[in-house]
């Protein structure tokens, strides 16, 4: 006999989870609580396998789900197999699951059974000895049907709350879905940039180009500096022919276009997308052009976490912009004030999608944002304070936005204008939160709900 009286043994199943019966290993009216921590697995490195499984048991009638991370099927067996019983479940999750366009499809119909989160561990970093699983962005969210205080944790404190959403905010269980228009009349519209559809055939590096002029400087109008996220942040160059508005004559002889405008023919005689093979008989057009006829503000597409601000700014009409990167023509500095101010970058941090762990902006985090109702006064304001961001900016014309921005190295007179124009948008959304995001992103869920409902 042992000296240690063990009065229950643990009785273990092991099985694959979402195709076993839950109340075959333990009747629902004996469980009182569930948790666990189910493999991090995003949307798109699922097996097929496991697509079957969360298919055929955990989102069975579901027609959105495709988006969910793995994880997320833990919560429906559970919401299956909780259904009639007082049990509270809670789950180490991805925090992708609370973030960007996963939301609507995880949350939504979970709701609806009437389940409710009871408490939320916001996203915290995971690290992991296991070399594969270093930074993990987790959360924990904990869930039932029983009427329970409601409690928010992040860092170190917490608070209690009146409801929690599904993007683990303080606010109501609203959702924002895949917005094509802003949610009122004072955003100018946000349109992503060119598609050449070209393979490449357009692109010309520094070298390149160079060497073109060369052999034809009367064709240096042809050639404009082109720009996508990396080319904006990073402060690298590359350049793109601009065939639009040129009359073919000019071109016709020159050995080097008409080599590259084969070469497109080719690319796009061969895709599998019946609109870029109709334009191959055009192979001195970009497929898809959205260049502004007038100045922008330019908003990169992909970006590092690790900001505060993505960095964004105006760009001249002459510079050819690409698909990553969105664009709002004519933007005035007030539309700047607002979309570099920390509130918007809030809004981003939690509406925004993810490439593995950098920000990937998409226009309905711009197009949800509700933008406030200002005096005049505070207006103007706003737009001195954003035009002095764009002074200190010019105060080191040998660094990048990726220098500048990053947070080791804002120089201080830049990030003192930053936190001046945070200070006067938050006036003029009539709060003082001295930044605290929490604070903000749930404001400014309390005024999408409103624009919603006036609709």
């Amino acid at each position: 006999g042992s000296d240690f009286p063990m009065q229950e043994s643990p009785n273990i199943v092991q099985a694959n989870a979402l195709r076993i019966r839950w109340d075959k290993v333990l009747p629902a009216e004996e469980c009182s609580f569930i948790m666990g921590n189910p493999p991090f697995i995003g949307s798109s490195l699922r097996s097929c396998e496991q697509t079957e499984d969360m298919d055929a048991i955990a989102f069975a009638g579901q027609k959105t789900w495709g988006k969910v991370d793995y994880c997320g099927a833990w919560y429906y067996m559970a919401a299956k197999y909780m259904k009639n019983y007082p049990i509270q479940a809670a789950f180490v999750s991805t925090n992708s699951l609370c973030q960007g366009e996963q939301v609507l499809p995880m949350w939504k119909a979970f709701f609806d059974m009437g389940y409710h989160i009871d408490f939320a561990w916001k996203t915290f970093i995971w690290n992991s000895e296991a070399s594969n699983l270093a930074h993990v962005h987790c959360v924990i969210c904990g869930f039932s049907k029983q009427k329970k205080r409601k409690v928010l944790f992040f860092e170190e404190t917490n608070q209690q709350v009146k409801n929690i959403n599904g993007y683990l905010v303080d606010a109501p269980n609203v959702f924002l879905p895949s917005r094509g228009k802003p949610i009122d009349s004072k955003h100018k519209p946000m349109v992503q940039g060119c598609k050449p559809v070209d393979g490449g055939g357009f692109i010309l590096n520094e070298k390149e180009k160079n060497e073109f002029l060369r052999f034809s400087p009367e064709l240096s109008d042809l050639i404009r500096p082109f720009l996508g996220s990396e080319e904006f942040i990073s402060a690298k160059r590359r350049f793109c022919f601009w065939l639009r508005d040129i009359k073919p004559s000019r071109y016709a002889n020159n050995p080097i276009i008409q080599e590259r405008l084969n070469y497109i023919r080719k690319q796009r005689e061969r895709s599998p997308t019946k609109e870029f093979r109709e334009y191959a008989d055009k192979p001195f057009l970009f497929v898809q052009d959205r260049q502004p006829g007038d100045d922008y503000l330019v908003v990169p597409q992909v970006s590092s976490e690790r900001r505060t601000y993505i960095p964004i700014g105006y760009l001249p009409f002459s510079t050819i912009v690409s698909n990553a990167v969105y664009v709002i023509p004519r933007a005035s500095l007030y539309d700047f004030g607002l979309t570099t101010s920390q509130m918007h970058n809030a809004w981003m941090r939690l509406i925004a999608g993810r490439l593995e762990s950098r920000y990937r902006y998409s226009p309905v985090v711009y197009n949800t944002f509700a933008y406030p109702n200002p005096t005049p006064e505070q207006r103007e304001t706003i737009e001195t304070l954003a035009q002095a961001v764009l002074d200190a900016r010019a105060n080191y014309p040998d660094k990048s936005l990726a220098d500048l921005y990053d947070p080791d190295k804002t120089p201080p007179d830049l990030l003192a204008a930053h936190k001046a124009l945070d200070k006067a948008v938050e006036a003029a959304y009539g709060v003082d939160f001295d930044g605290d995001e929490e604070k903000i992103v749930a404001h400014l869920f309390k005024l999408y709900a409103e624009k919603i409902a006036e609709k």
